[in-house]
């Protein structure tokens, strides 16, 4: 007998492509049926037959302070009652750039003066790029394998044979002049960057870097390496784009930057972008930087970028108010609970003898099975993946919800109380025997 996930699975592949409205959501990694959230509350979710999982994505990252947390939630209906959508200013959006500006700076170091609101993380890093080029009047962008930036055209680019080659379309549907305007380099490889600099630095516009990577499983950058990338971009007049989406007001008050500045790495990137914790949760997310670059922007400059839904007054309220909770103390109880839950998972997987890493960048963390943490996608790659599917479903038997991809990173909240905690440590053991036992498909085809 089907539950209730497995028949809003049926009938969503029947209207929906995939039967999913982002891909990873599918399960196409780990096989089985995607749980369909009925409702999330503090640490917890519940799925359409009404089992309750504590869980680690956390909507991949604007739940800091936990789901549905009463004061956003009450701030979002506040707004509500005003009106859902007015195609007009409103004070809230000011106030709201106002304390992303504040929040990012470290001593003297204030990389933002100036925000522009939007309403996803693609379309932030998109106009991030258009910038640049404004800005710069060169077309070349260098991005790193394996970083993800949205998915509009000249970021679904696959790298070409060499550091110096221009790239092919990575998905159907992007033009190859397009995608060939795009530069893929290998992460954490400074040489591979004054490569390419040397070859083609009069005409790129502009470095993209996740501030630290997040999407290939978490692979932090070596020390010093986004300090140096701002430091050959403007040796050549290029810009640096630091892409915040994912860690931006997550594991610092002033995101990974800030993480960095705080800890002595010292660099300002020309334009940063954000999404997921600025929205709270709702549609929302900013580009910034100096106002030397941002008044490139229309109406000011000749860079041209709009949406009627920019700075919508419900993503703004819950953005506001999701900012103005995350405390000194929230950062404090998100990062001592990712320790738990990392320590906890490294022992689990050691006592069944898996070869595994737990890369962690700030409060974010994942498992890579490699035997020592991966500095680059190729090496990611190369990863005993078949042992998360097994991993994955044991922890989902237990009632903990992780992500639905080894490449994928894990996220705690708040709200990840002394009871939530305990499930996750007591179904860790459990799934790293059933990752001990997984079996190599490639072994199994033989």
């Amino acid at each position: 007998m089907t539950d209730l996930n497995d028949q809003w699975f049926a009938r969503a592949k029947d209207v929906i492509p995939g039967g999913v409205n982002s891909p990873v959501r599918a399960y196409g990694s780990v096989g089985g049926t995607p749980r369909f959230v009925q409702s999330a509350s503090g640490p917890r979710i519940t799925d359409a037959a009404g089992r309750e999982y504590v869980d680690l994505v956390a909507s991949w990252g604007p739940a800091l302070l936990g789901h549905a947390h009463p004061e956003v939630v009450g701030a979002v209906q506040s707004a509500a009652s005003r009106g859902l959508s007015f195609g007009a200013p409103t004070g809230a959006e000011v106030e709201l750039a106002d304390l992303v500006a504040q929040r990012v700076q470290v001593g003297d170091l204030k990389p933002i003066e100036k925000v522009r609101l939007v309403s996803t993380g693609t379309e932030a890093t998109m106009t991030a790029i258009r910038l640049a080029r404004g800005v710069t009047g060169r077309d070349l962008l260098i991005k790193f394998a394996g970083h993800y930036h949205g998915h509009s055209d000249g970021l679904l680019a696959a790298a070409g044979s060499g550091v110096a080659t221009l790239a092919l379309p990575g998905s159907a549907g992007v033009p190859a002049p397009i995608a060939a305007q795009t530069l893929v380099l290998p992460y954490n490889d400074l040489d591979a960057v004054r490569e390419v600099f040397e070859v083609h630095g009069e005409n790129i516009a502009a470095i993209i870097v996740e501030a630290a990577s997040a999407n290939m499983g978490v692979v932090p950058p070596l020390p010093g390496f986004n300090a140096a990338l701002a430091d050959i971009a403007h040796s050549h007049g290029s810009l640096l784009i630091v892409d915040e989406v994912l860690t931006g007001f997550r594991v610092h008050p002033a995101g990974f930057w800030g993480l960095q500045a705080s800890q002595g790495e010292r660099y300002l990137p020309d334009i940063l972008t954000y999404g997921k914790v600025i929205g709270g949760g709702m549609p929302l997310a900013a580009l910034a930087g100096r106002a030397e670059i941002m008044d490139h922007l229309a109406p000011l400059g000749p860079v041209y970028q709009a949406g009627t839904l920019s700075g919508n007054p419900l993503s703004v309220a819950a953005g506001l108010a999701t900012l103005r909770l995350a405390t000194p103390e929230v950062y404090a109880a998100v990062d001592a609970a990712a320790t738990q839950v990392a320590d906890a998972l490294n022992a689990a997987l050691t006592a069944e003898g898996v070869v595994h890493a737990v890369p962690r960048a700030g409060s974010l963390f994942g498992v890579a099975f490699l035997p020592e943490i991966p500095l680059d996608y190729a090496t990611a790659l190369t990863q005993q993946s078949y042992r998360y599917a097994p991993f994955f479903h044991a922890m989902l038997d237990a009632g903990v919800s992780l992500p639905p991809s080894v490449f994928e990173a894990w996220f705690l909240t708040a709200a990840h109380d002394e009871v939530a905690l305990e499930r996750v440590l007591e179904a860790l053991p459990v799934a790293a025997k059933a990752a001990a036992e997984a079996l190599d498909p490639t072994l199994l085809a033989q």
